[in-house]
């Protein structure tokens, strides 16, 4: 079902019924009886236009509202679960920022939620396939009975929704998201900074992704501060603590698994979930995880890659260049052969790392000299390359 303002193509055709029998329709359409039709007509992968023109449709009046309340209610609960994340064009806000305590109670209410909107949604197309099987006179041909696959709402899932929880938090640290205003905050044109209270946004637009706790408003110390903002700051381990067990990657306490999950998957899972048109952008400077920083494109302007660079590229190396000095130091001074095995072995990837910042400062640094400028109305793909691309090509 689509409301006013979409279109269609030939991947995606849309029938017109009549306006009084369209729910009607609907409900036909999406029955057992329906699919039944289809695979005698057309049998193949395909369902043509004309297929579905010959699907022979049984109008009986004395059915139509029990019909219409059954897939207006359907359209409601997959419409309400649509919604319930980002992707979705009216997103408000993700469905565990409760005002509970804890994650754990936010996702328990989410977890029945979304059991009582299967449940609901599964019982009415049985009902449907009930109704049409009579009409029609198909008893003896085909039963009522919904699989659970076929049942198209989503049910709770906790590493999923963990996921898409970190997803809000990080858009809300760049001011996409507010948690004092529904939906989209901000998404290109004039900023204003009083719809943000509870979490303010980063300020340069570029928040640092690092493999360890050197800075306090990293990204792992920006998501603390956020899920302080959310439940309070007395049930902060609990709650740091169970998105780590959800996430399920490796480390030694909560926050490690946050920064390890930030650093290797997180931005995997963001370009899965926008399909490869990403609305934050990882400046990574290789395999040995020397740069991480994100910014967010709506607040992309030519100047962002020179602040990238100068002011956070150019501090990592300072601080590994300290961080060396710091090792050598320490296996020069320490009679613990234990210490002094562990400070040589940090020593040498914090040297592969340095190495690496210093070629990826060469190469961006040609970028940001050409202040590369984007245009919004351009599209995710168009200014994705854009950026990344040099003048030599």
């Amino acid at each position: 079902y689509c409301e006013k303002g979409f279109i269609f193509d030939i991947k995606g055709s849309s029938g017109f019924p009549e306006d009084d029998k369209i729910f009607y329709i609907l409900g036909f359409l999406n029955s057992s009886v329906s699919q039944k039709c289809i695979k005698i007509l057309n049998p193949t992968v395909t369902t043509q236009v004309g297929d579905m023109a010959r699907i022979p449709v049984a109008f009986i009046e004395k059915m139509k509202n029990q019909v219409e309340s059954i897939v207006q209610q359907n359209i409601a609960i997959s419409k309400a679960d649509w919604d319930s994340f980002e992707t979705s064009w009216d997103f408000i806000c993700h469905p565990l920022i409760r005002k509970y305590s804890t994650i754990i109670r936010a996702y328990s209410k989410w977890e029945t939620t979304c059991t009582e909107r299967f449940n609901m949604l599964k019982s009415n197309e049985e009902e449907l396939n009930r109704i049409f099987i009579d009409i029609y006179g198909l008893q003896d041909e085909l039963t009522s009975e919904v699989g659970d696959k076929e049942v198209t709402v989503r049910r709770a899932d906790l590493q999923r929704d963990i996921k898409s929880f970190i997803s809000y938090a990080v858009g809300c640290m760049f001011g996409r998201y507010s948690l004092d205003v529904d939906g989209l905050a901000y998404a290109g044109g004039n900023w204003d900074d009083s719809i943000y209270s509870t979490v303010i946004p980063n300020a340069d637009n570029c928040i640092l992704i690092t493999d360890e706790e050197y800075f306090g408003d990293d990204i792992v110390g920006l998501f603390t501060e956020f899920v302080k903002g959310v439940y309070g700051s007395e049930t902060l381990e609990e709650n740091l603590d169970f998105i780590a067990k959800a996430l399920g990657n490796k480390g030694n306490n909560s926050r490690e698994v946050i920064r390890n999950y930030f650093v290797k998957d997180f931005y995997k899972d963001h370009l899965k979930t926008y399909q490869k048109r990403p609305i934050y952008w990882l400046y990574d400077s290789g395999k040995q995880d020397g740069f991480k920083a994100l910014v967010y494109m709506h607040r992309y302007s030519a100047d962002t890659t020179g602040i990238v660079r100068v002011d956070y590229l150019h501090k990592m190396q300072k601080i590994y260049a300290s961080e060396i000095d710091r090792m050598i130091d320490m296996t020069e001074n320490s009679n613990n052969t234990r210490e002094i095995a562990q400070a040589e072995k940090r020593k040498e990837k914090l040297v592969k790392q340095l190495k690496e910042t210093k070629e990826y400062d060469e190469k961006i640094a040609h970028l940001a000299i050409s202040r590369v400028a984007i245009d919004l109305d351009d599209g995710v793909k168009v200014n994705y390359e854009k950026v990344q691309t040099g003048q030599d090509g």
